[in-house]
């Protein structure tokens, strides 16, 4: 007797996929999302073919929220190439991104700036479609106006538990919130962290926390 094989989580929508050209960004819905966002962007990342991951990152957010931890990051494809490099002001942080993004020499450039001015995010928009790669604003909180192509509000969920053992931890998991898009509409989807392919995926379970009649957004 065939059994029937369990159903596959469903694919990424688009909004959800590997980063494209161009600037986006995430929001950290408190201080305890910090990390939940940092992993939403590095899960996207597209880094491969000698290109890796940027972390322009002010001393003020790196002695508030930490250096990001080495080994932590070998479940995220950053694993291939990561560089951090600390800035003592914003601006400094935002030239660090802007030169980066415009080299063309990583896959996706990551920056912890809040106060970005619309002009200074439409620069780092330009700036990375000349260097034909991605970059992406990390805020503790929602910003004014900005040329980023997507806003999220990243928060961070219970885990669902590890299949085999209910007393182990599960997967990171995540609820990801698309505030503002240029080419979708608004949408709220729940993920959790794929070790197979060092990606975020739709979750395929709920934790029973309320979160089951969370929509997504349907496509043509």
């Amino acid at each position: 007797m065939s059994f029937p094989s369990p159903s596959a989580p469903d694919p990424v929508p688009p909004p959800l996929s590997t980063l494209s050209e161009g600037l986006e960004e995430v929001c950290a819905g408190g201080a305890r999302d910090v990390a939940s966002a940092l992993a939403f962007a590095l899960g996207r990342a597209d880094v491969g073919a000698g290109r890796g991951v940027v972390l322009s990152a002010t001393r003020a957010w790196l002695g508030e929220n930490g250096r990001p931890y080495g080994p932590g990051l070998a479940g995220f494809r950053a694993r291939d190439g990561f560089l951090l490099v600390e800035t003592k002001t914003e601006g400094q942080a935002l030239w660090v991104m802007e030169q980066t993004l415009r080299s063309g020499g990583a896959a996706l450039v990551i920056g912890t700036v809040d106060g970005a001015e619309l002009a200074q995010t439409r620069r780092l928009e330009f700036a990375a479609r000349d260097g034909a790669c991605s970059g992406l604003l990390l805020r503790s909180r929602s910003g004014d106006l900005s040329a980023a192509r997507r806003r999220w509000r990243i928060t961070t969920l219970t885990s669902f538990g590890h299949r085999f053992d209910e007393r182990a931890p599960g997967r990171m998991t995540i609820r990801a919130e698309m505030t503002r898009s240029r080419m979708e509409r608004p949408g709220v989807w729940m993920l959790e962290q794929d070790d197979e392919t060092d990606r975020l995926r739709l979750a395929d379970r709920l934790a029973g926390d309320g979160l089951g009649a969370i929509g997504r957004p349907q496509y043509a």
